[in-house]
């Protein structure tokens, strides 16, 4: 998880990876009038001893071969220099002859030193690099001829909640239940537990991506990349960088899902795109979105049959939202849903002056769930824009803050359920998990939980959609109080509430388990109405949160069926990481203080607490690799709103045992080894 590396490329640099340089002397067209003959004999002199030629074998330096249009340091199988994978060169006759004037001066922090003074010598390499091939014809072959590993298949994915080796869903399955039947760790076992391996990016990005584990393998979200990890070593298997295209008005990603040898994610310039999951290679890419329209990708995709559900954030730019679903082979669309209606459409009517739906609203950024048995989607839908300033938005303003369920094959509406309609202090209702069966009152129901930033947990009956109970989860002060422009105090603020992690339930304790910021604001609101603007924010005001060392966290048990508190404790710092439960009765999540956590469940007591020298705002999960039980947590800075400190990093955790050791650290996710 350090800095993306490039396509195909480890996340860890080796020191012998600074040779690589060289290898950026293999990318360009040839400069007029060079002769690939001279040119050859000049390579066999000054260049070989460190480059073949051959395809897929590499010297101390990578291959040259096909090096032409190459963008350094992205040739899958060579582990590259942090300054040579993130030198962002595309090699052509231009760049070629520079770097081999003085490399140094053309990649600042290369060790790889590179000095042909005479320009003959020069243009006679490059011709004869030129005639070893060009990367884009090479890549096209790579893919067309690439052999798909096998699984996640569609019978693992339905059977996901029950399976505790792999983690094959951003919260555990469709359900999103964040249940794990492991029992390894307890109450009374669980202070041992120990980190036994690191893997630590060079970036200090946003770090709230999801985790997923299959076969041993975990997969993850940096920035740009998608890394590929041992899941017990933390040992990099690969690392695959996008190449962004396009403006993105967000970094923020929350993981990637899995299914039949593909890893699939969104990018922030608005690219669906999908990789061989064995070897990081690009197997296709779909724009979808685009800063254009003041859209970004950030949520975990949703993978079904051979459908990938996906669907923009950017409401708060102004964006007009909607979810789709894409073939899984090729990225092609095949069903959209438009969450903001257009005219004509139901819930059009909800928007009283047409213009406003334009520029509407309703971000997707959190995971969707899924009755898979129904073919039932469940879709969190956030909040109408411009934010504070309602007034040019008069009307219900569907399907902001709504649960919208759709069918899954075609994205027809089944149902929908609005909380908080005509919404002025961007409240997003976020959270559409968990799902689970249980009796209330006697009588079997199929629940849906639903919660967001306002702060409120409510339970739904998902056949009738009958509210069964609604509670708070937070403080709520002034909570109805709109914005004005002398500016309104109320609690949840901004970032109060529930935020891009769920609750977690356990169907052995029958009981949820929710992680809440408390953090109240002043809401102000302009004086006059705000005018869209391509790439800033849509706003209409502005919020002031209260000071930092105001703002606190709740964790707490709900008996799911009647809504009563069994337990709850007040945390010293907002709680956005994910909560994972396990039949063993520990729950683990973390903080902003940079602990990892492992809480008994029955009574809200730390059993153990490891600081990882990041705050945790990403994932945390539970799986079992040869018998023993693992828990991974992200580490690193948060977000531009909560801060948070640190470069991004998985830690990995077990019980000790009587071959234990001192743990792994693996500094990469990008850069090199420690």
């Amino acid at each position: 998880m350090s800095a993306p590396l490039e396509q195909g490329q480890p996340l860890l640099a080796r020191q012998t990876a600074t040779i690589l340089l060289v290898s950026a002397l293999c990318t360009g067209a040839a400069l007029a009038g060079g002769d690939p003959v001279a040119g050859k004999t000049v390579f066999a002199n000054q260049c070989s001893s460190c480059h073949t030629v051959a395809v897929g074998k590499n010297g101390f330096g990578p291959s040259l071969a096909a090096v032409i249009d190459r963008k350094s340091g992205t040739l899958p199988g060579f582990t590259y220099s942090p300054a040579m994978a993130e030198a962002g060169l595309v090699w052509d006759d231009k760049t070629l002859d520079e770097f081999l004037t003085a490399s140094t001066q053309k990649v600042s922090g290369t060790s790889m030193q590179v000095a042909l003074s005479n320009a003959t010598d020069r243009a006679n390499v490059i011709a004869y690099l030129a005639t070893l091939g060009r990367a884009s014809t090479a890549v096209a072959a790579t893919v067309a001829n690439t052999v798909l590993a096998e699984g996640p298949t569609q019978d693992e994915l339905m059977r996901a909640a029950r399976d505790n080796r792999n983690w094959l869903y951003a919260s555990k399955d469709y359900s999103g239940q964040r249940f794990v039947d492991l029992r390894q760790i307890t109450p009374k076992n669980a202070g041992q537990l120990r980190a036994v391996c690191i893997i630590r990016a060079n970036s200090a990005g946003a770090t709230q991506t999801n985790p997923l584990v299959y076969k041993g393998v975990m997969y993850v979200t940096v920035d740009k990349a998608i890394v590929a990890i041992d899941a017990v070593t933390c040992r990099e298997r690969w690392t695959y960088i996008w190449e962004q295209k396009g403006h993105a008005l967000s970094a923020t990603n929350r993981g990637v899902a899995l299914k039949d040898g593909r890893v699939v994610r969104g990018t922030a310039d608005g690219y669906l795109i999908a990789v061989d999951m064995a070897k990081g290679r690009l197997l296709w890419s779909q724009k979808i979105a685009d800063a254009k329209t003041s859209q970004y990708l950030s949520m975990p995709p949703l993978i079904f049959e051979d459908l990938v559900i996906y669907g923009p954030a950017g409401a708060d730019w102004g964006a007009k939202n909607w979810i789709g679903a894409f073939k899984l082979a090729t990225g092609e669309p095949v069903w959209r849903f438009n969450l903001i209606p257009d005219e004509g459409e139901p819930g059009a009517e909800s928007w009283k002056d047409p213009k406003a739906r334009e520029h509407g609203g309703g971000s997707l950024w959190t995971p969707l769930s899924l009755d898979a048995r129904k073919g039932e989607l469940y879709v969190p839908v956030g909040n109408p824009a411009p934010d504070f300033f309602p007034d040019v938005r008069p009307g219900s303003n569907l399907y902001t803050n709504s649960v919208v369920a759709l069918d899954v094959r075609t994205g027809k509406l089944l149902w929908f359920r609005q909380f908080g309609p005509a919404d002025a202090n961007d409240r997003d209702l976020s959270q559409v998990s968990p799902i689970f069966s249980a009796s209330v009152k006697g009588k079997a129901r199929n629940l849906l939980t639903v919660s967001g930033k306002d702060g409120l947990l409510r339970v739904l009956d998902r056949d009738s959609q009958e509210v069964l109970y609604e509670m708070e989860i937070t403080t709520r002060t002034d909570f109805d109080k709109e914005p004005t422009t002398a500016g309104v105090h109320g609690c949840p603020g901004l970032l109060g509430g529930m935020e891009w992690n769920g609750p977690a339930y356990s169907p052995v304790a029958k009981t949820l388990y929710v992680a809440t910021v408390d953090w109240c604001a002043t809401f102000t609101k302009d004086e006059k109405a705000p005018q869209f603007v391509e790439n800033a924010h849509y706003y209409g005001g502005a919020v002031t949160p209260d000071p930092r060392d105001q703002a606190k966290g709740w964790l707490q048990a709900i008996d799911a069926a009647t809504g009563k508190m069994r337990w709850r404790r007040q945390w010293p710092t907002p709680l956005v990481a994910a909560v994972t439960v396990t039949s063993g009765g520990v729950l683990f999540t973390g903080d902003l203080d940079n602990n990892f956590l492992a809480i008994d469940a029955g009574t809200g007591k730390t059993l153990y607490s490891f600081n990882t020298g990041g705050s945790i705002g990403g994932g945390v999960i539970s799986y079992e690799v040869d018998g023993k039980q693992y828990v991974a947590t992200t580490s690193g800075v948060v977000s531009g709103f909560f801060g948070g400190r640190g470069t991004s990093a998985i830690v990995v955790f077990s019980l000790p045992d009587s071959k234990a050791q001192a743990p792994h650290s693996r500094v990469g996710l990008e850069t090199h080894n420690h």
